[in-house]
């Protein structure tokens, strides 16, 4: 079984037949991309647990001949209301029960479902495919791999044209940032970029303005990059001019806790406790209130996906996750510092998949 999406699909039965279900409904296009590689606006897919003979994709007519490339081995059947359909033919197909993403539909969603698959049992199955997600296969790190690459490209030139300098606003960063991102082979920022210069680096989620970058700031770049439908994310605080002793001490106690929560990246491993790793160490320094946020999240078809990496987290790490740790320490008023990798969870150690340095750059 070579095709990566058809491997998905049987994991997936596998976890219908525990289930007891006929079928799943797959209405949310991320999934629908992770099932069978299509990359349109519209379409669902109505996966048998019996094989993929028995399993219909749906779109409507202006994706079928993209659908003809991207989805091979399939039964294909051109529907606008694609999930209806769907729906309509596991009533017609006598299946007894299917399962739908419920965390995706919406009350109202459920009530046409229901009526288009009437005589049929719709069943709660939420985040079934999102848990096969959990575990990264090869393509999708080497999907990763490349985003991230991407990035790393895009920042080692910024940084060598001069890109960072005083004068320039943290507006005119990220818009170069995202531009070289997609010279280098991105097909969009894999999120909104962040630049944040001076006290604006306090805030752990500035969005840029017009603000001067100027000498003795810390510059805060939280960015990445999408390809393939798979994002990057790293975060990389730099420092224009020679850092004062308090950026220093700030930068050396994230590099400490962001390093100890990348050595808890191990399989079994609670995700609670990853994040308690670092965390303890700015708490032991003092500065736990300055430290906001969670430790980090999964990342792939989306930005921001399970495992979440903080004190609320639930589960285990299992190799083959995908991760960031992006611990930070805000200083309000005067400036803050975030680290962040994305890294696979390995048995041996963890794949950082970000390259650039994590010693302080000075600009």
């Amino acid at each position: 079984m070579s095709d990566p999406h058809e491997r998905r699909r049987a994991a997936l039965r596998t976890a219908l037949r525990d289930r007891g279900l006929d079928a799943l409904l797959i209405g949310d296009l991320r999934n629908l991309r992770y099932l069978t590689g299509f990359t349109g606006s519209n379409g669902a897919l109505l996966v048998h647990a019996d094989g993929d003979d028995r399993t219909v994709f749906c779109t409507d007519g202006r994706y079928k001949e993209q659908a003809a490339k991207q989805v091979r081995g399939l039964e294909h059947l051109i529907e606008r209301a694609s999930a209806l359909a769907l729906a309509a033919r596991a009533a017609t197909a006598g299946l007894r029960a299917i399962g739908f993403e419920s965390q995706h539909v919406t009350v109202d969603g459920l009530d046409t479902l229901t009526a288009a698959a009437a005589g049929v049992d719709l069943v709660r199955a939420a985040h079934l495919v999102e848990t096969l997600r959990l575990v990264k296969d090869d393509t999708e790190v080497e999907a990763l791999r490349q985003a991230c690459a991407i990035a790393d490209s895009a920042l080692a030139e910024l940084i060598a044209d001069g890109g960072l300098r005083p004068g320039r606003t943290e507006r005119d960063v990220a818009l170069d940032l995202d531009r070289r991102m997609l010279a280098h082979g991105a097909v969009a920022p894999a999120f909104d970029t962040i630049v944040a210069t001076g006290p604006n680096s306090a805030i752990p989620h500035h969005q840029p303005t017009d603000a001067v970058l100027r000498t003795g700031d810390f510059v805060k770049l939280d960015f990445g990059a999408q390809l393939h439908g798979y994002h990057s994310d790293m975060t990389r605080t730099l420092a224009l001019g020679d850092p004062a002793d308090w950026q220093q001490e700030i930068y050396d106690l994230v590099a400490a806790a962001q390093s100890a929560g990348t050595t808890a990246l191990t399989p079994g491993t609670e995700v609670r406790a990853v994040d308690a790793a670092a965390r303890q160490v700015i708490e032991d320094a003092g500065r736990g209130e300055q430290f906001v946020h969670g430790l980090g999240h999964g990342v792939g078809l989306q930005i921001h996906e399970a495992p979440s990496l903080a004190k609320t987290g639930e589960g285990r790490l299992s190799a083959g996750m995908a991760v960031t740790v992006e611990p930070g320490v805000y200083v309000s008023g005067l400036g803050g510092v975030r680290i962040e990798d994305t890294l696979v969870v390995r048995d041996a150690q963890p794949e950082l998949l970000t390259q650039t340095t994590k010693q302080l750059m000075v600009v």
